[in-house]
């Protein structure tokens, strides 16, 4: 037999092995065409931010999300002559706060240690493709450019000992 909890905003369904043997009852309601936050990009049509894009990769409700909406308000409202000058300090606080949660919050920096790290760690001996020179080079001698500098090294060395 099932049965509902309820824990504050959430409902908790249970369900037994024979709710889900039973086929679904449940209707679909179909999407509400006046839904104001409904594909309409991250700025809607009377100005306010889309906290709900997805443009915005969870940032607005991730654990710095507040901040994150303080400094992203700021700069989007922002009237000064360089915009978003007077946002530093949310953008700091936002910063602060990321760097509390470096797993979910990569910096730049670390992203490119932990590539260079990565890459170095594979790195071997062996001739990787394109270090080697292509096999049409290895067949032709060495000598034959060499000879061909000495020779008009030579010729020049003697038409200046025969003008001289």
């Amino acid at each position: 037999m099932s049965y509902c909890r309820q824990e504050g905003k959430d409902r908790i369904i249970f369900v037994t092995k024979e709710d889900h043997e039973a086929p679904s009852n449940a209707e679909l309601i179909a999407d509400d065409p006046n839904d104001p936050y409904e594909e309409q990009g991250l700025i809607l049509p009377n100005g306010d931010i889309n906290w709900n894009c997805p443009c915005l990769g969870g940032m607005a409700s991730g654990p710095c999300g507040s901040q994150f909406k303080e400094a992203f308000s700021c700069f989007h409202y922002s009237k000064e002559e360089v915009k978003g000058s007077e946002c530093i300090d949310n953008f700091r606080n936002m910063q602060e706060c990321m760097q509390k949660y470096p797993e979910l919050y990569p910096q730049e920096e670390d992203k490119e240690s932990s590539q260079a790290e990565a890459s170095s760690s594979s790195v071997s001996t062996a001739p990787t493709e394109g270090s080697a020179l292509p096999p049409e080079t290895d067949s032709t001698p060495a000598t034959s450019t060499s000879e061909s500098a000495v020779s008009s090294d030579s010729t020049s060395l003697i038409d200046n000992q025969t003008a001289s």
